[in-house]
C-alpha cells in the first residue's frame, strides 16, 4: 500500500488506505470531512498507526490538546510494525502535539534528507502559523522559501506543494509567481481553501482588491463552513469590503462567519480574525461596536489560559478598546515578564503592542508612535502573514493621521516597495 506520493503505508487494508489518503488531502487543502476519513480509515484498520497520528495532528490544530496527546501515543504504541519512514514520520508529530516544536522542526529537516515527498510531515513546517512561522525569528519568511525551494524538483506539479511554495514566495513580495502557483494549484483542486487563500494573497499583496472581491464572490459560495480556514477567508473578504467602503457588507461576513459562536474554525483564528477585524474597521473611521468585543474578549478568557504566539499581539487590542486597564496593564506584565526571561518566541513584542494600543484609545498618538516606529520590523517575530500585521502598521498610519503627520504616513508606505495593498485608514490616502 502506498500513499499519493508513494510511500509505504503499513496497512493491509485498501479501504484504510484510500480513506487515510482523503483525510491527509483533505487536511493539505483544509478541506471539511478530515476527521470523517480518518475515522473510516481506523475502523477499516484499528491498528493504522499513521492514521492515529493524522488524528492527533488533526485535534492539535483545532487545540484539543488531551484528544491530541492521546492519538499520538496510540500512534507511537503501534509503530512497532511500521516502516522507519512511518516511525519517524509519528515521532515528528508526537514531538508536534508534545509541545517540542523546535524539536520536531530538527528532525522534520533531517527526514525530509531521505523521504522529501513525505507531504503531511512537511507541512507542519510549513505556512505562517507552522513550525517555522511561530519561530520568533525575524528572518523566519526567508529562512521557510529557502526551505521549501530545494524541494520543489521533488513535487513537480503537485497542487499542494504549489500551494505552499506560492505562499512563501508571495510573503517575499514574489506576488506574480505565487498568483500563477496559486491559480494552477486550483486548476488541479478547485475546493482547495488553502489554494483560494493563498491566491486571495497574491491578490491583496498587488493590490488587487476589485479582482480578489470578485474572485471570492464566485469561491465562497461553494465553500464548506466546516473548513479550518472558513473563518479565515471569510475575514479577508470582509477586510476587502472595508477597503472598498462597503461596511455593512464587511460586518455581515463577519458576523455571521468569524465571530465566536458562528464558526466552528480553530480558537486562534477566531480570536485573531475577530479583534483585528474589530479594530481595523474603527482605523477606517467605523464605529466601535462594544458588544461585539465583549463577545470577543470572553471567547479569549474562555479558550486562552496562557499566554500563546499570536494571540499576545492581539489581545491588549479587547481590554484597551474596553477601558479595563487593570487587565491591560496584567496582560502587559505578564507578556513583558515571560518575554524577557526568553518564554515567548516573539520575546517582548506582544507587551510592546499592547502598550501601543493601549496608547491609542487613550489618544497618545506620540506614544504610539514612539511604540510602533521602532517595533515594525520587528513585528514578524509574532507570526502571521504580512496581510495579518497590516494590523500594526495601520495603526502606525492612523497615529500618524491623527498626530497630523501624513507626509511621514505616506513616506513609510513608499519605502515599502515589494507591496502594494490597500491601507483602509481614515483621513490617509497614499497620493
Amino acid at each position: 500500500m502506498q500513499d499519493r506520493y508513494g510511500l509505504e503505508l503499513s496497512t493491509s487494508s485498501a479501504a484504510a488506505r484510500d480513506a487515510y489518503v482523503e483525510g491527509i488531502d483533505q487536511m493539505l487543502s483544509a478541506e471539511a470531512g478530515v476527521e470523517d476519513s480518518l475515522a473510516e480509515a481506523l475502523e477499516a484498520d484499528p491498528n493504522f498507526a499513521l492514521a492515529h497520528a493524522a488524528l492527533a495532528r488533526q485535534h492539535q490544530v483545532y487545540a484539543r490538546v488531551p484528544e491530541a496527546q492521546a492519538a499520538a501515543a496510540t500512534a507511537v504504541e503501534l509503530r512497532g510494525g511500521t516502516t522507519a519512514r512511518e516511525q519517524r514520520h509519528i515521532e515528528i508529530i508526537d514531538l508536534l502535539v508534545t509541545g517540542k516544536v523546535p524539536q520536531a522542526l530538527e528532525l522534520i529537516g533531517r527526514h525530509l534528507d531521505d523521504h522529501p515527498r513525505d507531504a503531511f510531515a512537511l507541512a507542519p513546517a510549513c505556512g505562517v502559523f507552522g513550525a517555522i512561522g511561530f519561530s520568533g525569528r525575524i528572518d523566519r519568511e526567508a529562512e521557510l522559501l529557502r526551505f521549501l525551494e530545494p524541494l520543489a524538483t521533488h513535487y513537480g506539479d503537485d497542487w499542494w506543494f504549489a500551494t505552499v511554495h506560492a505562499f512563501a514566495l508571495i510573503e517575499q513580495g514574489q506576488w506574480d509567481r505565487g498568483r500563477r502557483m496559486a491559480e494552477r494549484s486550483l486548476e488541479q483542486r478547485p475546493a482547495s481553501a488553502h489554494g483560494a487563500h493563498t491566491l486571495t494573497h497574491a491578490l491583496l499583496e498587488a493590490g488587487a482588491d476589485n479582482e480578489a472581491i470578485g474572485f471570492l464572490d464566485g469561491w465562497i459560495a461553494d465553500s464548506d463552513r466546516a473548513s479550518v480556514l472558513h473563518c479565515h477567508i471569510w475575514w479577508h473578504y470582509a477586510l476587502l469590503h472595508i477597503a472598498a467602503g462597503d461596511d455593512e457588507a464587511a460586518r455581515q461576513a463577519v458576523r455571521e462567519n468569524c465571530f465566536p459562536g458562528a464558526t466552528t474554525s480553530p480558537p486562534i483564528t477566531v480570536f485573531s480574525d475577530s479583534s483585528s477585524f474589530l479594530w481595523r474597521s474603527e482605523l477606517a473611521g467605523n464605529a466601535r461596536d462594544v458588544d461585539a468585543w465583549e463577545r470577543v474578549r470572553e471567547f479569549y478568557e474562555a479558550k486562552f489560559p496562557r499566554p500563546i504566539v499570536f494571540v499576545d499581539a492581539h489581545v491588549g487590542l479587547v481590554y484597551a478598546v474596553l477601558g479595563q486597564t487593570e487587565q491591560l496593564q496584567a496582560c502587559i506584565a505578564e507578556l513583558q515578564e515571560l518575554g524577557e526571561g526568553g518564554l515567548l518566541p516573539a520575546g517582548t513584542t506582544g507587551a510592546t503592542l499592547a502598550r501601543a494600543y493601549g496608547a491609542f484609545v487613550d489618544e497618545r498618538w506620540s506614544a504610539v508612535i514612539d511604540l510602533l516606529e521602532p517595533l515594525i520590523p520587528q513585528v514578524v517575530r509574532i507570526g502571521g502573514s504580512r496581510a495579518q500585521r497590516d494590523l500594526m502598521t495601520n495603526t502606525l498610519l492612523a497615529a500618524y493621521v491623527k498626530s497630523g503627520r501624513i507626509d511621514e504616513a505616506r513616506a513609510f508606505c513608499e519605502r515599502v516597495v515589494d507591496r502594494r495593498p490597500t491601507h483602509p485608514v481614515a483621513g490617509f490616502e497614499l497620493c
